[in-house]
């Protein structure tokens, strides 16, 4: 069928789901309170439209975008971060005391709160959504594979015991001082699951949800659509929202067709070419910051010809970020330097690019033995991410791009999850892969992506001195000192070349007029507790 047609269908389609969803409903005289604020309207379904499935619904085992979406709704952190920010707030935990040598913290918790299944939240359930990543003994310890985030954050290595003082207090005792610990709790790899409902479900609990947060999981078609219904019960109050529906719709142009007729209220990863049109649509409003993130290109170094710092400063010279930005982003990034976004505290602004230099590729790569080029596989994710919004067509520029210079690229995709497993597993040559940050500390993004026994680090780098740096920065609790030793990691890491830095692009998202109470994060999370329809 003729794309025309086929889109004109699609465009149908949604107009009549929209009809039957009822989520394009009249509009009406909104309330206001004495001040003349608009009241929230309580009711109604969102439907908000991603580009992809979950892989995994047990916040200790998701580490994708996609996943973590759900796990902001359905489960609750002892701490967590304002609505819009990185700065903590108390959750599950009202209050907390640090011991003066900061490494005991003593955690109040909240009275009154249930799991979705009805069973006490409480200091059990704490040590036991905790432990069983920390402690191999533990009976779920090994229950749905490795703890990856807990991994990637080196957890292990921070914590030393877990210890229920009463029913509501709960004491963490570290190894070592920790500079970013509190804020790791805020991540969604610390969220507190309902013991009763593991054990029930036992490796089926990635598909059976059960959290103590403001929306309770109902059902998972895979990959068609997630529901969640409201939590009546919800210590913060109750939802403004009756249901949820997280709907997976791959094409970016169908998505944005649903988006104006009405059949979803909420679209992530527009082309960036229909951005000009939502603007200019009076029925939808976009959102837009800058984004805590990063879309890179890494070098597998444990492969050759990649193992060679030459081959990886060469391949920076021969990529044009200034065009990827254009092409890819539709102008809506910046070229990225650095790892490490300019948003964040600790960005190295006297660091000078690698200029877009074809020629001097070329010489590097004659230098390093590689006088006519080399064929490579260039890997590339097929959903669209906060971080890259094409991922295939950032690898066709990118494979023009190295052409150029004697590089034979090879294009390769796999399923998303899929993806994740196989460039953990370190089975590419050159991967593109992209992170936004958790929680607005350096270490989320400089140790996650580059200790050398991260699961994160998909360049498979390895630099003693950064290493040891990257832990005395976790230690120091002063942010000065903190400061200049990201500011020289930074350096270490520009140097060595393991990535590509290609874009830290803006955060957008498109949605119906009508959807009100939305906050963009810088987190990138999706929390809709405080979401509601006009």
């Amino acid at each position: 069928m003729p794309v025309w047609p086929a889109l004109v269908a699609v465009a149908a389609l949604a107009l009549l789901s929209a009809h039957l969803l009822g989520v394009s409903a009249a509009q009406t005289t909104p309330r206001s309170d004495s001040a003349g604020a608009e009241i929230p309207r309580r009711g109604g379904t969102l439907i908000y439209g991603r580009g992809g499935d979950s892989v995994n619904l047990d916040p200790a085992h998701a580490i994708d975008g996609e996943s973590l979406k759900i796990a902001d709704n359905v489960f609750d952190t002892l701490v967590r971060y304002r609505l819009g920010t990185t700065e903590l707030e108390p959750a599950l935990a009202t209050s907390w005391e640090v011991s003066k040598d900061g490494l005991a913290y003593t955690f109040h918790l909240r009275r009154g709160v249930t799991f979705h299944d009805g069973t006490p939240f409480d200091a059990d359930a704490v040590i036991f959504s905790l432990a069983r990543q920390l402690d191999p003994r533990h009976p779920f310890h090994k229950v749905g594979g490795r703890y990856l985030y807990w991994d990637a954050m080196r957890m292990a290595d921070i914590v030393e015991r877990l210890e229920a003082l009463d029913p509501y207090r709960v004491r963490i005792t570290l190894k070592q001082p920790e500079a970013p610990f509190l804020a790791n709790l805020g991540m969604n790899f610390a969220a507190i699951v309902s013991p009763a409902a593991a054990r029930r479900y036992g490796e089926t609990f990635s598909s059976h949800p059960v959290g103590t947060g403001p929306f309770i999981f109902e059902r998972w078609r895979k990959d068609d659509r997630i529901e969640l219904r409201a939590n009546p019960s919800y210590w913060e109050g109750r939802p403004y929202l009756d249901r949820l529906i997280f709907r997976s719709i791959p094409d970016n142009s169908v998505r944005y067709l649903e988006l104006r007729g009405g059949a979803i209220h909420i679209m992530e990863f527009p082309n960036p070419d229909d951005l000009p049109l939502i603007e200019r649509d009076r029925s939808l409003q976009l959102l837009s910051q800058p984004g805590m993130n990063v879309g890179y290109l890494a070098l597998n170094t444990r492969r050759p010809p990649f193992d060679n710092p030459l081959v990886r400063r060469a391949v920076n010279h021969a990529i044009n970020k200034e065009a990827l930005v254009q092409v890819v982003f539709g102008g809506r990034a910046q070229p990225a330097v650095n790892p490490l976004p300019p948003v964040i505290w600790g960005y190295h602004d006297g660091i000078a690019a690698y200029a877009y230099d074809p020629a001097r590729a070329r010489r590097l790569l004659a230098e390093a033995g590689l006088p006519n080029g080399f064929p490579a596989a260039l890997w590339a994710m097929t959903v669209p991410r906060p971080y890259m919004p094409d991922g295939l067509k950032a690898a066709e520029a990118i494979r023009a791009d190295l052409s150029q210079v004697g590089v034979t690229a090879r294009i390769v995709t796999y399923e998303w999850g899929t993806y994740l497993a196989k460039t953990r597993n370190g089975e590419h040559d050159m991967a593109l892969l992209g992170w936004t940050g958790d929680n607005g500390d350096p270490d989320n993004f400089l140790a996650v992506l580059f200790e050398a026994t991260s699961n994160a680090n998909i360049a498979f780098y390895q630099n003693a001195e950064l290493q040891d740096l990257l832990q005395r920065a976790k230690r120091s609790t002063a942010q000065t000192v903190r400061e200049g030793l990201y500011r020289r990691a930074q350096e270490i890491i520009h140097g060595d070349a393991p990535w590509v830095p290609l874009a830290h692009a803006v955060q957008v998202l498109p949605m119906r007029r009508n959807v009100q109470g939305f906050v963009l994060e810088p987190t990138g999370k999706r929390r809709l507790h405080r979401t509601w329809l006009r």
